[in-house]
C-alpha cells in the first residue's frame, strides 16, 4: 500500500516536474544577449524592421538585441537557421511573407518545414510600389507598358519568392508584358541597380523606396495597396493605373518550434510596448508602413491564412522553383 501511494504521489507530481524546467527558463529569461536573424541583405525593409525594434527591445529588456543579417535562397537559408536553432528565447527571425510563406508553395524542397516556426507577433505592414528611375521617360504604369511591348525591360528584384518577386510576375501577367527579372539577395542590392540605372524598373516594398522617391531619385508610378498612400497621395494604386492587383507585404517575429509560451508571450509583450511608442509610431508612418502588435495566436493563424492564398497564387501563376 506504501509504494503504491508513493507511485500515486509521483504520478501527480509529473505535470508539475514538466513544467518546471520551462517556468525556470521564463523566470530566468533573458540571461544573455538575443539575436534576431533577418534572412536578407542589409537596407531592405525586414532589416529595418529588425534594427528599429532591436534597440527598443533591448532596453525593455535589460539585454542587448543584436541583428544579424543572413541572405540568401529567397531568404531560406537565414529562415532555416532560426528553425535549428534551440528553442530558448534568444535566437528569433524577422520573417517576411517570402521565407515564411511564399516559399512553402513556389520551392519543391525546403531545408525546413511550417511546423519548424511559431509566430510571435507581425511588427510591419507595407504595400509595394512601383518606381523607375527619375531620368526615365517613362511617367505612369501605361507608360510603361507601352514601353514593355517595344522592347524587353530588366527588372530588378529584391529575391526570388519574396513578395517584391512575386508582384514583379504578378505585374507582368496582367498587363501582358514580357520582362527580365534580375534578383538580388535583398532590396538594398535592388535598389542599388535602379539608382545606377543598370535595370529599367523595380517593384519594391515601399520603405526601401521611399527615401529615393523622396529625394527625387525615384519616380513612383503606382502602388499596390487597396487605397492610395497618405505618404504618397499623388501615386495611384496599381488597379487605378488599370493593372488590377493587391499585395501587402508584413514582416514580423518568430521562434523556433518548442520556445516556451512564456518567452513568446515576453518578446510579444515587448515588441508591442516599442510599437507603441510615439517614435517607432512615426518611423513606420514616414515609411508607409502600418505597425502589428497580434498576439502568438493571432499571428499564427494569420500566417497559416496567408500560406494558402500565397499557395493558389502560385499554382495559378506555374511557378515552381527547385
Amino acid at each position: 500500500m506504501t509504494v503504491r501511494r508513493s507511485l500515486l504521489a509521483l504520478l501527480a507530481a509529473l505535470p508539475f516536474f514538466c513544467l518546471a524546467p520551462a517556468a525556470a527558463l521564463a523566470a530566468a529569461w533573458p540571461e544573455r544577449p538575443i539575436t534576431i536573424v533577418v534572412p536578407a541583405a542589409a537596407g531592405g525593409t525586414t532589416d529595418i524592421a529588425a534594427r528599429v525594434l532591436a534597440e527598443k527591445m533591448g532596453k525593455d529588456l535589460g539585454t542587448s538585441v543584436v541583428v544579424e543579417n543572413k541572405g540568401g535562397g529567397g531568404g531560406s537559408i537565414g529562415t532555416a537557421q532560426v528553425a535549428r536553432a534551440r528553442p530558448d528565447g534568444y535566437t528569433l527571425l524577422m520573417g517576411n511573407i517570402g521565407p515564411v510563406a511564399i516559399n512553402f508553395s513556389l520551392y519543391k524542397q525546403l531545408s525546413y518545414k511550417e511546423s519548424d516556426l511559431r509566430g510571435i507577433t507581425n511588427v510591419i505592414s507595407v504595400p509595394n510600389i512601383l518606381v523607375v528611375h527619375a531620368d526615365s521617360p517613362v511617367r505612369s504604369v501605361r507608360e510603361l507598358v507601352e514601353l514593355a511591348r517595344t522592347r524587353r525591360l530588366n527588372v530588378s528584384t529584391s529575391g526570388v519568392g519574396q513578395s517584391p518577386h512575386m508582384s514583379s510576375e504578378m505585374f507582368r501577367q496582367k498587363a501582358g508584358i514580357e520582362v527580365t527579372l534580375v534578383p538580388f539577395p535583398g532590396a538594398a542590392p535592388a535598389v542599388t541597380a535602379l539608382l545606377g540605372q543598370q535595370v529599367d524598373y523595380m517593384i519594391d516594398n515601399l520603405p526601401s523606396s521611399m527615401p529615393h522617391i523622396r529625394s527625387g531619385k525615384f519616380r513612383a508610378l503606382a502602388i499596390t495597396s487597396a487605397t492610395r498612400s497618405a505618404q504618397l497621395p499623388e501615386v495611384p494604386t496599381m488597379t487605378e493605373a488599370g493593372v488590377p492587383m493587391q499585395v501587402t507585404a508584413w514582416f514580423g517575429l518568430l521562434a523556433p518550434a518548442g520556445t516556451p509560451d512564456a518567452v513568446v508571450e515576453r518578446i510579444q509583450q515587448s515588441a508591442r510596448r516599442a510599437m507603441q511608442t510615439a517614435e517607432v509610431r512615426q518611423r513606420f508612418a514616414d515609411l508607409g508602413g502600418v505597425p502589428g502588435g497580434e498576439t502568438p495566436a493571432e499571428y499564427d493563424a494569420f500566417i497559416a491564412q496567408e500560406r494558402k492564398s500565397w499557395a493558389q497564387i502560385v499554382k495559378a501563376a506555374g511557378l515552381s522553383l527547385e
